[in-house]
């Protein structure tokens, strides 16, 4: 019975030293995820999935630590807290999961809402959104795109008085797919809400792969760590 007991002793460590690995891993690269959406431009409020994303890596981070020391020591009391955390964080996991299939039609909604406001920023011409528009002029060149919703349209009448806006910087751009011609000029087809859409779709996408994996490591987590518990608690 001991050495079962051992060997499932060092299989828990080095299992909660991998997961306190995927814990740093998780929280380096939902950072990075959240400064480059913040670079595109993207709205704090749309990037909810990325800032739990960070919570939980930082979490897995403090478990996987309490769980390698629970291991090692053979802590009855530190290997409970460790099962009780972790089962906390899968249900968490489930109800975002949940929640976000809920309130999908409310999220689409924020995210129109949220267009129309930067719209109309970039048809302001009293100066007050400059440093905006400007920034979104740097956005549409980065991306090559033209405007959120409507192309040109968007811009209003700063489409007219500034000749490079939303212009198409591509060689031929009579043939390129990436251009159309449009108001006496070539300029990018393609509108910039389909290009944070397309982000923000590509970025869900990798973070529920990441959720759905994480849950498989709790559950294996959970089986471990009781299983541990009950064999120190018999000898």
């Amino acid at each position: 019975m001991a050495g079962v007991s051992k060997c499932l002793k060092y299989s828990m460590f080095i299992f909660n030293f991998l997961f306190w690995v995927c814990g740093c891993i998780i929280l380096g690269f939902s950072i990075w995820m959240r400064v480059r959406s913040g670079q595109q431009g993207i709205d704090s409020s749309m990037l909810g999935g990325v800032n739990l994303l960070i919570a939980v890596g930082a979490i897995i981070m403090i478990l996987g630590f309490l769980g390698c020391c629970g291991a090692v020591k053979e802590s009855r009391c530190m290997l409970m807290l460790f099962f009780i955390a972790l089962l906390l964080i899968l249900i968490l996991q489930v109800t975002a999961g949940v929640l976000g299939a809920v309130y999908k039609p409310q999220a689409e909604e924020l995210f129109n809402s949220t267009l129309n406001e930067g719209v109309s920023a970039l048809q302001s011409t009293t100066g007050e959104y400059q440093e905006y528009q400007e920034e979104f002029q740097k956005l549409q060149k980065t991306y090559q795109c033209c405007g959120l919703q409507n192309g040109p349209e968007d811009w209003g009448q700063n489409f007219d008085k500034h000749k490079d806006i939303c212009q198409c910087e591509v060689e031929n751009p009579s043939s390129s797919d990436l251009c159309t011609y449009k108001k006496g000029r070539y300029i990018y087809k393609k509108s910039c809400g389909e290009v944070i859409m397309k982000q923000i779709k590509d970025n869900l996408v990798i973070v529920m792969g990441i959720a759905f994996g994480l849950a498989v490591v709790e559950i294996l987590g959970l089986v471990f760590s009781m299983t541990l518990y009950c064999q120190i608690g018999n000898k």
